[in-house]
Order: structure tokens, then sequence, then C-alpha cells
């Protein structure tokens, strides 16, 4: 299984999917802090696993398995796409991005701050210190310059809507019921247009359901890696 991290996220994002998971099947978690093309990140991906294998992308990690998925379909066994969108970004998201990069090459690079939090996380998670500073520890290990990569990444990509009626194999659309990054409607649209596409909702949860509800995610991705969904 091959485990795609969103947007200032490594390992640690997928930590308890990849305990619980390890055995029946061996989880690769891919470095997507290189590049600055989706396009590129999906190549170094597809590098870092043989054969065929499982995807499963969260947020930006979700744009690198849109693009995997456009190189090298023959790879990919099923697909799990979670707190993602297949659009690209609004005038708007892309004027704050924009914003967000010309901070960061002025050195003023803060990662995911207290400040931030609300946007990823639930409301009710904001009062879990620990998770909270793990998620900010995260954000500073993949650090500036991996930063404005992948927003330059981010802020690039293509449209995936008119490759979604393409994909053919077993796909699970996943997101946090209070995503406020990527809200459940952009996760019902790829839901709709990805044939046979099952989509599921996570409670108490933001943008980072793996980390906020670990549980629940582990349960769906062994329900979607043994057809039971």
């Amino acid at each position: 299984m091959l485990l795609l991290p969103g947007l200032l996220c490594d390992a640690r994002l997928w930590r308890d999917q990849m305990n619980a998971l390890a055995g029946p099947v061996e989880p690769i978690v891919a470095d997507l802090t290189h590049h600055d093309k989706i396009d590129d990140m999906a190549r170094h991906a597809l590098a870092a696993v043989p054969g065929r294998f499982a995807l499963c992308g969260l947020s930006m990690g979700g744009y690198v398995a849109l693009a995997v998925m456009r190189l090298a379909p023959e790879r990919v066994t099923r697909l799990c796409l979670m707190d993602t969108t297949a659009r690209p970004d609004t005038p708007e998201q892309m004027r704050r991005r924009r914003g967000l990069i010309a901070l960061t090459r002025g050195n003023r690079f803060r990662g995911v701050t207290p400040r931030l939090l609300p946007q990823l996380l639930h409301p009710d998670r904001l009062g879990d210190a620990a998770l909270c500073q793990e998620v900010m520890d995260m954000a500073d290990r993949v650090g500036r310059q991996a930063f404005l990569r992948q927003q330059h990444a981010i802020l690039h990509r293509p449209d995936s809507r008119p490759g979604l009626r393409e994909i053919g194999v077993r796909t699970l659309v996943v997101v946090g019921s209070h995503d406020a990054v990527t809200p459940p409607a952009l996760s019902e649209e790829m839901a709709e247009a990805i044939p046979g596409a099952a989509l599921r909702m996570v409670p108490e949860a933001g943008h980072l359901p793996p980390m906020e509800q670990p549980d629940s995610i582990i349960e769906l991705l062994r329900a979607w890696m043994e057809d039971a969904l």
C-alpha cells in the first residue's frame, strides 16, 4: 500500500494505520518533499514501490494519487482519495497561496502554528495538546524549502476532474465531516464521477482524519483492502 501525505505532512500522518495494517499489507509512505511539480512527485512515488499496489493519498497526496492514475494506472489495484479534491485552486485560493509563498521566501515560514490549527482539526480536537503539537512538529520537520516546493506544485496542478470517469479500480473517497480545507462537497463530487466509488464521511474529524480518528481510518482502509465496503 503506497501512502501519500499532504502538504507539510510526513509519515507521522499514517503512523497508526501503518502499525495496524502491517502484515497483511506492506505500507510504504512516499516522500513528497523534493519536487515542485505534482507529476514529478508522482514519478518519485512510483519509483518507491515495486509492482502493483493499493494507493491512498490525503489532500496534496490526493493530487499526486490522481497524477499516478494518469501516469501508470495499470500499476494501481485500488484507490483511496482522502480529504482532497480533483479541482484546481480557485482564484482566491491561488491568491492566498501566493501570499504564503511570498511570506515564506521572506524568511517568515511558520509551518503550522496554533493560529492555523482550527483549519486542520475538528473543534473538539483543538484541546488535545499532544495531537496539536504533533501536527506542528510534523510541519516543522518538512520545513521551509519543502513547503515552497509543495505550494508551487499545488498551485500549478491540473484539473483532474476530466479523468475521474476513466478510473477503473475499486475507489474509496473519505472526508472528515468538518473538513474546512477540502469540504465534503468536493469529495461527493469525486465519488459521483468515479464509477462505483464508495464515499465515507468520518464523524468528528477535520482535514486530518488519520491523526484525529485513527481507528476509524484503520477500519475503513481494512475494509477497502478486503473488498468489504
